[in-house]
């Protein structure tokens, strides 16, 4: 199914796949795919251009009652099917605008992205930047949590989880803690269920590279998919997201994107890999640099290094990022970048002498991030980088798990809670701002609302590992 270039070729797309529905979605601050639908011979070219009315105060971290109309413009380019829907719907993303000046929304994180696209342009550093997300998420056969005021649990379970090595159904074929990676069957029994992802998502023109188990025991699985530019990227994270759960969720079973949902097991992360591209050549490349990188990739690095604590609040943005963040363990926490080394945060992949394939790689942020602001974040950080000539620390190329107190000691590390990354957010957010990329409403309202509901939220309500410290104080 080839991408449509405008409202009449997406038009014609949905009549083609006869189309009973079209599914309107769009994200809100915080990464959450909304939706409605309506029959597809309700939806035409008129659509594209006078929008579709909701209601912005029923979405979280959007607008207040008294200014709650607003306007949703769909993008033509962005059409594909659903294939989990009983009747036959076409889905298409959308763009949010004031249905009275008719501006751009500035709380849109699909805005965000497009405008720091083309920040990037006007800053003639380069026309393009590619993303390469690796988002893993575990497959769960089992997850229910529950809090009340007097009582709290929560419970995951995994065929193939060690805990199950003993039961009376067992086969052996279970996991150690941290055993997942790479096993073949019988141990690995997601296979086919990842395959059926991988179809699913190439259905939906979503190109894979690889799939496969990944180091946690209990069901982490990781499947890559193709590089893309910044906006198609984050929309190609909410795609595979929707995609691999409801795979999941048609064999009965769960998967979850949370960073820790398992301890003493590996966490889940989201490395991405990105570069920038100027008339068709990538800018980082630098045959007798570093590790292939030349200049303009180094202040990247630096302007990512420099403003990671702040960043993490947009690709660290959960209170369970920081249960996989923690010093001691084999958590990208070290402030540095290395070659091909997967102790730094910052990693510089082995891609041999190809121009096109030299990139660089961010191993702190984890899918439970709003793709857009995160993608936006970083690139906006690696253009003050370079804009300003950041000079990142010297690369280590040790394991930095292992080094020595006192050569550690003198390396940064990550923020070790969402509280402080959204202080260090607070008190460093300017090159965000450039462009009008992001805008301080969004920055102030992000911040109120993570606060709130969630810093302030879980620090107010006890935790049941309390009651085994504390209950007999």
């Amino acid at each position: 199914m080839s991408e449509p270039k405008n409202p009449s070729e997406a038009i014609a797309l949905i009549r083609e796949q006869n189309s009973d529905f079209v599914d309107i979605r769009f994200t809100d601050l915080f990464g959450m795919w909304h939706h409605f639908s309506m029959t597809a011979g309700r939806f035409d070219e008129d659509s594209f251009e006078d929008g579709l009315a909701f209601d912005g105060s029923s979405i979280r971290g959007f607008q207040s009652i008294d200014q709650s109309d607003m306007t949703l413009i769909p993008d033509a380019t962005s059409v594909f099917m659903d294939q989990f829907s009983e009747h036959q719907t076409a889905v298409v993303l959308c763009d949010i605008v004031d249905p009275i000046t008719r501006e751009r929304y500035s709380r849109d994180p699909r805005y965000v992205a497009i405008k720091a696209q083309e920040y990037l342009k006007s800053t003639g550093i380069g026309d393009l930047c590619y993303f390469g997300p690796e988002a893993e998420f575990f497959v769960f056969d089992q997850m229910s949590y529950s809090y009340e005021g007097h009582s709290a649990h929560f419970s995951v379970d995994s065929e193939e989880a060690h805990w199950n090595s003993g039961t009376e159904t067992a086969l052996g074929y279970t996991h150690r803690p941290k055993g997942g990676y790479f096993p073949c069957a019988p141990a690995d029994r997601l296979q086919d269920l990842r395959s059926e992802m991988v179809l699913a998502l190439e259905e939906a023109g979503i190109e894979t590279e690889i799939h496969h188990h990944e180091v946690g025991a209990p069901g982490q699985c990781e499947i890559d998919i193709k590089f893309d530019t910044l906006l198609k990227a984050a929309d190609k994270i909410q795609m595979y997201k929707y995609i691999v759960r409801n795979v999941a969720a048609q064999q009965g079973l769960a998967v979850t994107f949370m960073p820790k949902p398992v301890f003493g097991d590996n966490g889940s992360g989201m490395h991405c890999h990105q570069s920038i591209w100027k008339d068709g050549k990538n800018v980082f490349f630098d045959e007798s640099g570093y590790a292939g990188l030349g200049d303009t990739a180094r202040h990247y690095i630096g302007g990512l290094l420099k403003h990671m604590p702040s960043l993490m609040a947009f690709t660290n943005p959960s209170t369970n990022s920081y249960r996989r963040l923690v010093p001691g363990y084999e958590a990208p926490i070290n402030l540095m970048y290395s070659a091909r080394n997967r102790s730094a945060c910052v990693r510089i992949p082995i891609t041999g002498s190809n121009p096109k394939a030299k990139r660089v790689e961010l191993r702190i942020p984890d899918p439970s991030a709003n793709p857009y602001l995160a993608f936006a974040a970083m690139m906006m950080a690696g253009i003050d980088g370079i804009q300003n000539r950041i000079e990142p620390p010297t690369p280590v190329d040790k394991d930095l798990y292992e080094l020595p107190r006192e050569e550690r000691a003198g390396i940064e590390q990550t923020p070790p809670t969402l509280a402080h990354v959204l202080d260090h957010l607070e008190a460093d957010h300017d090159f965000l701002l450039r462009g009008d990329v992001f805008t301080r409403d969004l920055i102030e309202t992000y911040l109120e609302y993570k606060r709130k509901h969630e810093v302030d939220a879980i620090a107010l309500r006890p935790h049941p590992y309390e009651f085994y410290l504390y209950s007999d104080c």
